[in-house]
């Protein structure tokens, strides 16, 4: 990953319709998606023109220049290692075509020139990742047959939008998904450690456990390091704060320290009304493009934060929001692109969180424990 973590470029030398192509494929692809594009040239550009004050105070010496308007933003900034910034910009888009860097690392479709000399660095081995082969010219098809390349015809602009989009849902794919139980909280109103609580045949550490099995690789209980050997005990792997006093962000940011590329489905350990049906709706709609996929509260229209879906790439965004002080994963489910679904019944997702609270529960959920089934 260059900037995003699902990005193809469309690569070539100059004059072989790289740009024409690119926008005829991103009016396809901001159909359905938020698109973000970024082109690379050899030329110098300017958009701060001489005469214009962004232009005037760039040379009086300010090293980085924003300007906007009610619609837009821009930022003039120098050349530098920004590679942080640059891919903040952009993560907020769902996908990212690039335009040029053909001898970069990222997956990239190869423009084929008149002169073929595209197909020359192809074959010598210079030009990593290539995915397909976009020409006119029938002769590309031996080239493309030796490398194992699809071919499409520079004017198949489906052809070549639907590639691009099987590409990228093949590369969703690839992203594992792993439960997270939340448990690290003090239950000082409970008074009681509220993930060893039995609502069910099992507490809820274990109850839990088993309904995210069902569409997890691997589930892991995140806890304080002083709770780690009885938690320890119940046969998950135990994720311990690294984040600490910083609540069910810090327990997530602790996982997703540990295995960055992976999808987290994150469930409070007190919510013994979660059952299956609620958890495969939530991943029959989650949106693996945006930073996270949760349920919104039709009554209250808050984001439900503590049974949602973070994509790998919410972890800079969050990481971000630690860095100003912000541990809210309610704040970070408002302030970023998600996926939402409308939560009509909040039942099922109700935190027990005082005696009172869990004695109404047991009530409720003993009809359906193991110890009074038929």
């Amino acid at each position: 990953m260059l900037f995003h973590p699902f990005e193809i470029a469309l690569s070539g030398f100059s004059g072989t319709g790289k740009t024409t192509l690119a926008a005829a494929v991103v009016n396809r692809l901001s159909k359905r998606f938020s698109v973000g594009y970024y082109k690379h040239g050899c030329h110098r550009f300017d958009i701060d023109r001489e005469g214009k004050d962004s232009h005037t105070l760039k040379k009086a010496g300010a090293g980085t220049v924003m300007i906007s308007d009610p619609e837009k933003k821009a930022v003039i900034a120098g050349t530098g290692n920004r590679q942080i910034s640059e891919r903040m910009v952009f993560l907020d888009c769902d996908l990212l075509l690039v335009e040029g860097l053909k001898e970069l690392p990222l997956p990239k479709l190869l423009m084929v020139d008149r002169e073929r000399k595209i197909l020359d660095l192809l074959d010598a081995g210079a030009l990593p990742q290539p995915v397909a082969l976009v020409s006119t010219d029938q002769e590309a098809k031996p080239i493309a047959n030796r490398h194992n390349l699809p071919v499409f015809h520079r004017d198949d602009i489906d052809t070549i939008t639907a590639f691009i989009e099987s590409f990228l849902a093949e590369k969703v794919s690839e992203t594992p998904l792993s439960g997270l139980i939340l448990a690290g909280g003090r239950s000082r109103r409970m008074g009681t450690d509220k993930a060893l609580l039995s609502y069910h045949d099992k507490n809820q550490i274990l109850h839990t456990a088993a309904l995210l099995k069902e569409h997890c690789r691997d589930v892991f209980l995140s806890c304080r390091s002083d709770q780690e050997a009885l938690y320890a005990s119940f046969g998950l792997p135990v994720i311990t704060d690294r984040y600490l006093e910083t609540g069910p962000a810090g327990g997530l940011l602790s996982a997703q320290h540990h295995h960055p590329k992976t999808a987290w489905l994150a469930v409070a350990c007190d919510m013994p009304f979660l059952d299956a049906p609620l958890l495969c709706e939530l991943l029959e709609n989650r949106m693996p493009l945006r930073f996270a996929t949760a349920f919104r509260h039709a009554g209250s229209g808050k984001f439900e934060p503590l049974l949602a879906c973070y994509e790998p790439k919410s972890r800079a965004a969050l990481l971000a929001g630690h860095a100003e002080g912000n541990h809210s994963l309610q704040a970070f489910l408002d302030g970023w692109r998600i996926g939402e679904i409308t939560l009509s019944d909040s039942r099922a997702l109700s935190n027990i969180n005082d005696p009172a609270s869990m004695q109404k529960a047991l009530r409720e959920c003993r009809p359906f424990s193991g110890e009074n089934r038929p």
